[in-house]
């Protein structure tokens, strides 16, 4: 197990805004950070992150908590794999209390993490310590012209034309055979009681997710057997969906925060060849046709694509299709077209750096330009072909999600093709229409899914008839108080010390809500410093989850409006004691009723006198209760 003092010292040294910024693209908003969420597919901005207390707060997921949290549910890592993860980011040395953990007992996708990992330097190993790696691979890749660094980068390697050589050093190293057939690396014939290597006399390009992990390996064979495949890749594993990865992702995301854009290409030596020429905001589909999974993974770190294919028939077939996908995923789209018979990879060896950019730049055109172009030649002077290119550049433009962005398309394509804009709004709007009857039709056919209800009335407004919802409400409010102000001054007091004081001998009737409220009394009977990230240790994932939803404001008042239009707008801490009283009034208000209702079934219930009795003699008394905390609270109650 890792020791307390590795856990202490990882989270000293995390900083929460350094760790989400490598999965996802983060843009300031006053003293906080928002991004698009990283785990649902939206239009607008809701994840936000505040660096004060540590934490990250999803709207639109419900998810949230500390930096360990975030890679966790990000990465679908264990708790002690993402510190793991962290202790190698941070450079902090890991610890064990007893002595490190038997493969055999780590979760399965601990240990294909670990057997890939394993995989890797492997392979590495044999591509420079082996005479056939130096021979074969090694001179492939320096034909190609990649250079040390470049190999080291990307962690290329080679395997060895033999059966069973990875599955027999895996073995000796106490790796288990199911785990490297869950893995990809051993393909195992029962049927026919045999067992051998996946890859075999190939040069090797292991796959990395964001976190730097080695998920996949896709491998090229050097010699010209007919009947084997020029590449192969591992298969869909536990770890590894193709449909959610794009190669070169993890060694490119800074460079294409840093300039905005990312270049989409097709293969691996594609991605190489571009690092090498020092353009490294690039990525790769890696041979697989693009899919909506991997759009939502470039837009986490850029809203700008550009997609660089082979300047061929089926370079142009293949730009074709990528285009209106990446279009509907609301990314703005460029292409650039290379010189025919010439891919990415080829090009950038021919050119070198400088030419090379200089011909991307001057060669960018953005998708109508490209489609206007395109179909422009094929169409000639046939008006009805004319019309077929004119439909087509109108149905890219509608699968754009923003309206905005499809009237300043529609205006464009009016200017280049000298067409009346009203035109090609009519044939828009028709597509559109067509379009929202078919999703209609298509719900239709499904079935109506209900919504799933709110965790924890975290967003939901109870009904007025709804005691239960009323008194988790204001139970909610109680525990954001505490949250917020538990520091703050109550007359002669703590905020805190006066809230847990006069909820003494209340129950929370909601078990997040509760966990945390005694979280908070345990931690003040024992003098516990209670802070943000105080919670995000001691409490379930729930409670965290409330936690980092009640700490994290979307919205607040702008200083600069008030100042302008002399309108003050007292800040909440300013009036915290008036509201820290009204919640434990309201609170105690609601409490009540809930009694009286509970109370006036037993009466109902009664079968005698005696029990009648007692009955209404607790029901003026709750009554009595009520009406005096009404009157305080300027509430009018029914008698």
């Amino acid at each position: 197990m890792i020791s307390r003092e590795t856990i202490d010292d990882v989270k000293s040294r995390m900083d929460i805004v350094d760790v989400i910024g490598d999965f996802v693209s983060l843009k300031r908003s006053g003293q906080n950070y928002k991004a698009l969420s990283p785990f649902t597919n939206e239009k607008t901005a809701s994840f936000y992150v505040v660096p004060a207390k540590g934490i990250f707060k999803d709207f639109s997921s419900g998810k949230g908590g500390d930096a360990i949290t975030f890679v966790m549910e990000h990465e679908s890592m264990s708790y002690t794999e993402a510190i793991r993860y962290l202790a190698k980011k941070y450079g902090v040395d890991i610890k064990e209390d007893a002595g490190r953990e038997e493969l055999t007992t780590q979760s399965e996708r601990d240990s294909l993490y670990i057997v890939m990992n394993y995989a890797k330097e492997y392979y590495k190993d044999l591509l420079l310590s082996s005479e056939e790696g130096r021979s074969i691979g090694l001179s492939y890749f320096r034909e190609r012209g990649f250079n040390d660094r470049t190999i080291e980068k990307f962690e290329l390697g080679y395997t060895l034309n033999e059966w069973d050589h990875l599955y027999k050093a895996a073995r000796s190293k106490g790796y288990s055979e199911e785990i490297l057939e869950k893995s990809g690396l051993l393909i195992v014939k029962k049927e026919e009681g045999k067992k051998y290597d996946r890859f075999r006399g190939r040069v090797i390009f292991p796959v990395h997710n964001l976190a730097g992990k080695v998920i996949a390996f896709g491998a090229r064979i050097l010699t010209k057997e007919k009947d084997q495949p020029k590449y192969i890749n591992s298969p869909e594993t536990e770890i590894y969906h193709k449909s959610n990865v794009l190669y070169g992702l993890y060694q490119g995301k800074n460079a294409i925060r840093k300039e905005e854009f990312c270049y989409l290409v097709e293969g691996y030596t594609d991605v190489l060849s571009l690092h090498q020429a020092d353009i490294e905001n690039v990525v790769a589909s890696s041979g697989t046709a693009l899919t909506e999974e991997q759009i939502k993974l470039m837009r986490r770190f850029t809203e700008n694509v550009t997609v660089l294919y082979d300047g061929d028939a089926a370079g142009i077939k293949a730009a074709l299709r990528g285009i209106d996908l990446v279009l509907k995923g609301g990314l703005n789209v460029r292409i650039v077209l290379l010189p025919d018979g010439e891919d990415p990879d080829s090009f950038s060896r021919k050119k070198g750096s400088t030419e090379l950019k200089q011909y991307l730049k001057s060669n960018t055109q953005d998708f109508i330009s490209f489609k206007i172009g395109l179909y422009s030649k094929d169409a000639g002077h046939d008006p009805i072909k004319k019309a077929e290119a004119i439909r087509e550049i109108v149905t890219s433009i509608g699968v754009i999600p923003d309206p905005i962005k499809r009237s300043v398309y529609i205006q464009e394509t009016s200017h280049l093709l000298k067409i009346s804009e009203s035109v090609l709004f009519t044939e828009l709007n028709k597509l559109l229409i067509q379009d929202r009857e078919k999703k209609t039709k298509d719900k239709h056919k499904e079935g109506e899914t209900k919504e799933p209800p709110l965790p924890v009335f975290e967003d939901a407004e109870p009904a007025k008839h709804d005691i239960l919802g009323l008194i988790q409400l204001q139970e909610k409010e109680a525990i954001r108080l505490l949250l917020n102000y538990a520091d703050s001054n109550y007359e002669d007091q703590r905020l805190l010390d006066f809230m847990l004081t006069e909820l003494e001998e209340v129950e929370f009737t909601n078990p997040v809500y509760n966990e945390i409220y005694q979280t908070f009394r345990k931690a003040t009977e024992e003098n516990e410093v209670i802070d943000t990230l105080y919670f995000m240790e001691h409490c379930s994932e729930d409670a965290k989850r409330v936690v980092a939803a009640l700490t994290t404001f979307r919205y607040e008042a702008s200083k600069h409006w008030g100042e302008r239009y002399h309108i003050h707008v007292p800040q909440e801490k300013d009036v915290v004691q008036t509201a820290a009283y009204t919640n434990v009034l309201r609170l105690k208000f609601r409490l009540i009723q809930k009694l009286i209702e509970e109370n006036l079934q037993e009466m109902k219930q009664a079968s005698n006198e005696d029990d009648l009795e007692k009955y209404f003699t607790i029901h003026e008394q709750l009554k009595g209760a009520e009406k005096e905390i009404a009157g305080i609270l300027g509430i009018v109650v029914s008698k």
